[in-house]
């Protein structure tokens, strides 16, 4: 039988180092090439599939770029440059193979709600702050990245994600108010705030402007339900502008006030610099930690969901690095924070992607394009953009998965609720560290309550197998208990109080033995917790058992010395073998009167 022996420092130290040095020869430095592993496999069939894929997708990303800039309040071009350059490093270095990085919906409004306070959107200080955000977020990625940190990402619940995107819908669509109805008002407030401005300007509606408005909506709505191979935002904003056009030769631009984007610059993405000023860092730093939160779980989980679909696994890790360095790059080349596009990814996947190179050919593509069209952007009226995004608002919101969790569990209703009413009422990226706390809060609640219940020999059952069923004649001087949970510093209060109760309620019962096969983890203090239990029943004329250790718990236990001073004579591997020793132990008078005989050793 294996004994508990002191910790052997100097030789754990050798084989550590040893170890350590290893993994360091072993180290996969494939991140810096992840696109050999798709580049080899490109031939013409893939070329192909790829540039078709890639033409749908910048097709669909010039209104969706114009929209998301506007939710961010950045001018509408920087929603295009993000998705350029950021795009092409994300796809060539990260690990989807159908992952599109760029502005998103939820990106934009954390962005918009961490700087509206610092300067005046579409300013070119406010421009700054973003591209310095940018950078900021892109180093954090990186870092993470290098760091092997690509689990962290599963430390923020769908709830959350559900929670807060909902939340963000909510205020998207709060924000366009003043574009859909052609109202000058303040809309840089919280959902409340931005009700209470609008109910005070509600006389100031402009019909004709709500008219645009609500045929963009309608044109989107009708074309998204019945022709959905149709780009529904392009067919919707044609409309609108069309109308609105229409609307101004007949009525005249003067009298019905439709106001316009603006022609954007024909324009490749120009350079820029984040501002690394030590101010703007330590004001940004908490907007940038919750971005990067987001961000990185929006491009996992989308990754991964689509990978699940085109039969391949995406390393999180090199996700990580490949969303930094297009985070950074993009800093330099008037990008705002780019992450994966859910919307613009699943177009990629149905298009007929192979390979990053659509995503690539997709911004290559969209620079020709912007070259092209830019100009008539003049046309453009604000209230169709405003319809728009209340039909992205809406997508936002998943109702199917709101109800299930409603459903299915109180305590995810309870993260989704704090995250949804955090990022409605409060501030968005304190809505994310909200969600997670919460989480983590209700998570570390769970474990911090092993299941512990008595279990007995059960004579109904073959071979007087043990039950957990209160029926059950327990020994008067031995009780068994099973422990299904890991013993760490958080859980072994709860652990104390059930060894406390049981001397209360069943003080004859000195000796105590543990199934241990349901523990498999354990720390310092929870090994120390069963020292101090089975030294205090010890003196007490009794003593305490473990059976069935596994060999994790036990080179825990060892490590930590933590059962040195009472010896290895009390732990067991076998249940046979336990009670047997055990039964030694036992009062043999209170044997002798005792009715129970529920072991075989009882009855020789």
């Amino acid at each position: 039988m294996k004994s508990f022996r002191s910790l052997d420092l100097n030789g754990l130290a050798r084989q550590s180092l040893g170890a350590t040095a290893k993994a360091a020869r072993a180290m996969d430095w494939s991140w810096t090439t992840p696109y050999k592993t798709w580049l080899p496999s490109v031939g013409p069939r893939e070329v192909r599939a790829d540039l078709l894929a890639g033409l749908t997708g910048a097709i669909v990303v010039l209104p969706q770029g114009v929209a998301f800039a506007t939710i961010a309040g950045m001018p509408p071009e920087y929603g295009l440059y993000a998705s350029m350059i950021p795009a092409i490093i994300a796809a060539w270095f990260g690990s989807s193979r159908h992952l599109v990085s760029g502005p998103t919906t939820a990106a934009s409004v954390v962005l918009f709600s961490a700087l509206s306070a610092m300067a005046v959107p579409g300013t070119p200080d406010y421009v700054a702050l973003a591209l310095t955000l940018t950078f900021m977020v892109g180093v954090l990625e990186l870092v993470l990245g290098f760091a092997r940190m690509g689990a962290l990402v599963n430390f923020i619940s769908h709830s959350v994600v559900v929670g807060f995107t909902a939340g963000a819908a909510v205020l998207i669509g709060a924000k366009q108010i003043k574009h859909f109805f052609g109202v000058e008002m303040d809309s840089s407030g919280n959902l409340h705030e931005i009700l209470f401005e609008f109910g005070k300007h509600s006389l100031e509606i402009n019909p004709i402007v709500t008219l645009v408005a609500a045929t963009t909506l309608g044109l989107g709505i009708a074309c998204k339900r019945w022709l959905p191979k149709i780009p529904y935002m392009i067919v919707a904003l044609i409309g609108g502008s069309l109308l609105s056009v229409g609307l101004n030769e007949w009525l005249g631009a003067a009298r019905t006030g439709i106001a316009t984007v603006g022609a954007l610059p024909a324009t490749l993405p120009p350079l820029s610099a984040p501002s690394l000023t030590f101010e703007n860092i330590r004001e940004l730093a908490p907007s940038a930690l919750a971005v990067t939160l987001f961000a990185l779980t929006e491009a996992v989980s989308i990754g991964r969901a689509l990978g699940a679909r085109g039969g391949y696994r995406i390393d999180g890790n090199q996700e990580f690095i490949g969303q930094g360095l297009s985070n950074i790059a993009g800093s330099f080349f008037s990008g705002y924070v780019a992450t994966g596009s859910f919307n613009r990814s699943g177009v990629n996947y149905e298009a007929g992607a192979r390979t990053p190179l659509a995503s690539i050919f997709a911004a290559f593509m969209l620079m020709a394009i912007v070259l092209l069209v830019a100009p008539y952007a003049a046309y453009l009226p604000k209230a169709a953009m405003a319809g728009i995004l209340f039909l992205v608002a809406w997508g936002l919101i998943d109702l199917k998965e709101i109800g299930h969790i409603l459903h299915s569990s109180k305590r995810e209703t309870g993260v989704l609720a704090v995250t949804f009413f955090s990022a409605i009422f409060l501030e968005l990226e304190f809505a994310i560290f909200a969600g997670v706390l919460l989480s983590l809060v209700l998570y570390l609640e769970r474990t911090s309550k092993p299941r512990i219940f008595s279990m007995a020999p059960d004579p109904r059952l073959p071979n007087n197998a043990f039950s957990d069923d209160p029926d059950v004649k327990q020994c008067p001087q031995l009780h068994f208990l099973r422990i299904d949970g890991s013993l760490f510093f958080g859980s072994v209060a709860h652990v104390e109080q059930t060894f406390d109760r049981l001397r209360a309620e069943h003080p004859d019962q000195k000796h105590l033995a543990i199934f241990a096969n349901g523990i498999n983890f354990v720390d310092l203090q929870g090994g120390q917790t069963l020292s101090h239990e089975m030294q205090r029943r010890f003196k007490d004329g009794g003593g305490m058992y473990l059976i069935q250790v596994k060999p994790g718990l036990w080179d825990a236990l060892e490590r930590c010395g933590c059962l040195d001073a009472t010896g290895a004579r009390n732990v067991f591997q076998a249940k046979t073998a336990a009670i047997r020793g055990i039964y030694q132990k036992l009062d043999k008078k209170v044997c002798a009167n005792c009715e129970a005989r529920i072991f075989r050793e009882c009855k020789a």
